[in-house]
């Protein structure tokens, strides 16, 4: 089997990674395959259509009712009580109908209509037609103003929210008081834009205060619009550079979703935790995958790349206990990058997105990161879409939703196995590392296989002991045979060339010195005269 066949069921080519509407950012599995800008296009497509689709419907609804309504009024004089009763059944059935599609619209309107509902009672058909089209044009219009604005409260209510209870304040977390005094901190640098990103905050979460019944998709809707409405107005009014926006972004999303993660993170209404269970119990089942079946190009038996792996199953384990979307894509980044490294060190030469992919599989594989599909919906739903359509950031994201997805759909062909071995090790009754020597029958106790799966594991691990033991001791003996060999060499040389010391000379002494050895020599010449 040729490694090209291996890779058929994990390969993904890099095309695959990007919006499938051709824009060059990168999509999402979450957006079916569109990047975050394409994907709230087409969405608000569909919904302008479903709006129309709803319009239509309630104004053939108000057509019938009229028509019937004109009906009854012509042979009204010539009924009995008994069928005015029943006129009267039948238009409140057509106003139920009515208030059933105005929830269609928004959730910001059920409230509303739903009171309006108990509040109203038809006396009259005309008045009753009167006040159900008003109240469908009243919806129509919220409809088409911007979700965040639309939830704005009044004056009091801000009022009332600025003061929050004493339970609030003593629900307030540490990280979130240190998060808002750096955020102060912060704007206070951009003065007068500053105070206007500030104002804009507290709007936001004044209203989304009010507004929790919303479903975690309008909320997520709420964020980005107010994510783009803070971008333009820190471009366009305020004349702010981009990079500086960019930084200010970072802000505003880390004290934003540090206020709101508790709400928004995994909530009661979805299906988030559920998901949650499934992946793991699915990851849980696959413990017996192996890298060699993922033909993933790191060898742990390197240290460096063993440290390495365990660096990145932290890193990804991590990722839960962040607050802010921007902390969590952190964590992937640095996953990823121990992962290249990894790679780098086993096959001395950099990494390819090729072998990328299926070692982020492995990793999350034998590290089964808690919460995998919440942080995923929470990132997807509360980011900063910046990030997530372009940059490193976006680009790991992106491979991260590929490999749980190929998890979820992992079979036998993705592996190279038959379909029976495959069945066998997801049900536990073998294992891919001993199914050659394996002798233990289907009845055996899994405490007696992970016991001799440990053994196996500390025989290993001995062995690799016993190897650093001999490595010691032959480098000890180098060292010794090294030594001995330079004392040789230095004995050789002196035994070949002696050093011959001489005595030491004694010094010479002054010619007008005090020397007892001067009266030995014979005086001096005195001059001689001679007459001539």
């Amino acid at each position: 089997m040729n490694l090209k066949s291996e890779r058929r069921g994990i390969h993904v080519d890099q095309s695959e990674l990007l919006c499938k509407k051709g824009c060059g950012y990168y999509g999402n599995p979450a957006w079916q395959g569109f990047c975050s800008k394409c994907w709230r296009e087409e969405y608000h497509k569909a919904r302008q259509k479903q709006i129309q689709e709803d319009w239509e419907l309630a104004e053939r609804l108000q057509r019938e009712e009229e028509e019937a309504y004109a009906s009854s009024q012509s042979t009204q004089g010539a009924q009995s009580l008994t069928f005015s009763k029943f006129e009267e059944k039948k238009t409140n059935e057509k106003t139920r109908k009515v208030t059933t599609v105005k929830k269609f619209f928004t959730a910001s309107s059920r409230a509303g209509a739903k009171k309006a509902a108990q509040e109203k009672t038809p006396k009259q058909g005309q008045l009753g037609r009167e006040r159900n089209a008003d109240n469908i044009l009243r919806d129509l219009k919220e409809i088409f103003t911007p979700s965040w604005e639309l939830a704005s409260p009044s004056e009091a209510e801000i009022q009332e929210a600025k003061a929050p209870s004493p339970s609030i304040h003593r629900q307030a977390s540490i990280e979130t008081d240190r998060v808002s005094k750096e955020f102060i901190e912060f704007i206070r640098t951009y003065q007068k834009p500053g105070q206007d990103i500030y104002k804009q905050c507290k709007l936001f979460l004044d209203t989304m205060s009010h507004k929790r019944d919303l479903s975690i998709e309008e909320q997520s809707e709420c964020a980005q619009d107010f994510y783009q409405n803070v971008a333009d107005r820190l471009q366009t009014r305020w004349k702010v550079p981009p990079e500086k926006v960019e930084k200010a972004m970072d802000e505003v999303e880390k004290y934003i979703m540090t206020r709101q993660y508790k709400y928004v993170f995994c909530p009661e209404t979805t299906d988030d935790e559920k998901k949650d269970l499934a992946v793991q119990k699915r990851i849980r089942a696959l413990h017996w995958v192996t890298p060699q079946m993922l033909c993933v190009p790191v060898s742990e038996e390197i240290p460096e790349v063993s440290d390495m792996v365990v660096k990145a199953i932290t890193d990804i384990i991590e990722m839960d206990s962040k607050r802010v979307p921007r902390d969590k894509l952190a964590c992937i980044t640095k996953c990823s990058k121990h992962i290249f490294n990894a790679i780098k060190i086993t096959k001395n030469e950099p990494a390819s997105a090729d072998d990328f992919l299926p070692t982020l599989i492995y990793i999350v594989l034998k590290g089964n990161p808690p919460r995998l599909q919440s942080n995923i919906q929470y990132i997807t739903r509360f980011c900063n879409p910046s990030r997530l359509m372009t940059g490193e950031d976006g680009y790991y994201f992106t491979n991260l939703c590929c490999a749980v997805a190929f998890i979820e759909k992992l079979d036998a062909q993705s592996l190279n196995l038959s379909q029976e071995d495959f069945d066998r090790f997801m049900t536990g009754q073998t294992s891919p590392k001993k199914q050659e020597s394996d002798s233990f029958s289907p009845d055996v106790c899994l405490g007696v296989k992970q016991m001799c799966k440990s053994l196996d594991l500390l025989s290993q691990l001995n062995e690799r002991q016993e190897r650093i033991v001999t490595e010691a001791k032959k480098l000890e003996k180098d060292l010794i045979d090294w030594t001995d060999g330079i004392t040789k060499e230095v004995e050789d040389i002196v035994e070949k060339y002696p050093l011959d010391i001489k005595p030491k000379s004694q010094a010479l002494a002054a010619i007008d010195s005090e020397n007892v050895e001067n009266d030995k020599l014979p005086p001096p010449l005195q001059p001689q005269v001679y007459a001539g």
